[in-house]
């Protein structure tokens, strides 16, 4: 199933859409909890759950030892979601 255009809000990606997206991007699912999906890159490695209102992103051990911890509405592009999210910390 081809994705919509990047410029698109991300409500307007049905829920297989948005999963095919995170599997596109590296992302593997949760197997205990499906709504999250964890991502490793060199140097960082992040958790992202998709809440009813938005996509939470939890980076972890991201700066000086702490996970940082960063929301982004469904209201957002995808291209947007993904240019902040994948560029890390």
């Amino acid at each position: 199933m081809p994705l919509p255009s990047p410029e698109t809000p991300l409500y307007n990606h049905p829920l297989p859409q948005i999963e095919q997206w995170l599997r596109e991007q590296g992302c593997q699912q949760d197997e205990k909890q499906p709504h999250c999906w964890r991502v490793q890159q060199p140097t960082w490695e992040a958790e992202i759950c998709l809440d009813i209102e938005q996509i939470i992103v939890r980076y972890l051990d991201a700066e000086g030892g702490q996970d940082t911890q960063r929301a982004f509405k469904y209201s957002l592009s995808r291209e947007d979601i993904e240019r902040a999210v994948f560029s890390g910390p």
